[in-house]
């Protein structure tokens, strides 16, 4: 126990996991408004668009996120001089927020199609029938229905996104939990078993919570046929 407060008193581990939630949250929510339009690509009339975001997702399904997040940095950032602040700590937050959207917005477009192919065919072909464009259909009547259908496959995906937060330190994010842990593990070796009950402790805190909520909610919002 005195091994677990003198880490706390020594080193700002919640400051830590702050920063992971922030990332997880941005990343979220630029990864969903990604992953909508290329579903639609995915799923518009128009061959070249459908090849176009196919070849997204299997490019960024297929990359390793370290691979990203390192391009983000000496390549978007170094070479082709990205930048979002002119203060290196947020403008790497961001840049590591851009490299896990990117990244996160294969798997969203892949569980919204999931969750389309739970829409009868009957829906869609009525939707033409009265008349609806495509985009009037696939926003009133085909995405507010997939959205249900995918909310386990969507909840998983979050779950990967939050652990797959920890990868901005390839990034150069210097404060989130990874970088601290290999921190705490070099000036600290004496209680690594600590460190790593600490780290692994407050992730199962994190994503027990997402995994229930996903549950209740894709059997509350389950479309009954």
């Amino acid at each position: 126990m005195e091994a677990f407060i003198s880490l706390f008193n020594q080193y700002n581990v919640p400051a830590a996991f702050l920063v992971n939630i922030e990332l997880t949250l941005w990343s979220t929510l630029f990864s969903t408004i990604l992953g909508v339009i290329l579903v639609m690509m995915r799923i518009s009339p128009v061959s070249s668009l459908r090849a176009v975001a196919g070849a997204y997702v299997e490019l960024f399904k297929n990359l390793p996120l370290t691979i990203i997040m390192v391009f983000m940095v000496l390549g978007a950032y170094a070479q082709l001089k990205l930048s979002f602040s002119d203060t290196f700590t947020t403008n790497f937050f961001w840049l590591a927020v851009t490299g896990l959207s990117l990244y996160t917005a294969a798997f969203v477009c892949e569980s919204l199609r999931s969750g389309i192919n739970t829409v009868p065919l009957g829906q869609a072909e009525a939707s033409r029938a009265l008349g609806l464009s495509f985009m009037q259909s696939a926003t009133q009547i085909i995405l507010p229905q997939a959205f249900r259908g995918s909310v386990a496959p969507l909840g998983n995906t979050l779950i990967a996104l939050l652990k797959n937060s920890t990868v901005a330190a390839a990034a150069s994010v210097a404060t989130e939990t990874s970088s601290l842990m290999s921190e705490m593990i070099e000036y600290r070796s004496d209680v690594i078993v600590p460190i790593f009950l600490i780290f692994a402790f407050g992730y199962v805190i994190l994503i027990i919570p997402i995994g229930m909520l996903t549950t209740y909610l894709s059997n509350k919002l389950a479309v009954r046929r």
